[in-house]
């Protein structure tokens, strides 16, 4: 389902997704918290089990020709589905659909399952962009939609 920032179901998944980082990066999550802000450029993705949010991810333009992918996130009950894979895959076709070339984003090295997903849907490793390129712990990665 495509929706926007101001979704309530989004903002419950989102303090799940909070709380899921907050323990792999103890020491230094509340740095990101600015990085993850949602505005009304945000395109978001949910995908509901009945009247459950189990999953959301979204975008925000970086320019004309460039999106960024962030607050990807799935309930750990619901993992191992590919419903991550099928937010990630809207999330590329409605940038697409908007003229958008190429996806950018950034994840952590704490989580090897993200790391994994997104380079078996064809995303290369590039250096880190701003604002994450002096955060070690990031790994920035770039797919042409």
């Amino acid at each position: 389902m495509r929706t926007n920032f101001s979704n309530p179901d989004f903002k419950k998944l989102i303090v799940q997704l909070d709380k899921d980082l907050l323990g792999r990066y103890p020491l230094i999550q509340h740095k990101f918290a600015p990085f993850n802000f949602m505005d009304e450029q945000a395109r978001v993705m949910l995908v509901h089990d009945g009247a459950m949010p189990v999953a959301c991810g979204a975008f925000r333009p970086r320019d004309k020709e460039t999106i960024e992918i962030k607050r990807m996130f799935t309930h750990p009950d619901y993992r191992d589905r590919r419903i991550g894979k099928q937010v990630l895959f809207g999330l590329e076709q409605w940038a697409k659909e908007e003229g958008f070339g190429v996806a950018i984003l950034e994840t952590g090295n704490s989580q090897p399952e993200a790391i994994a997903a997104y380079q078996k849907s064809g995303y290369i490793q590039i250096p880190n962009f701003p604002p994450y390129e002096n955060v070690e712990e990031s790994i920035c990665f770039s797919k042409e939609l």
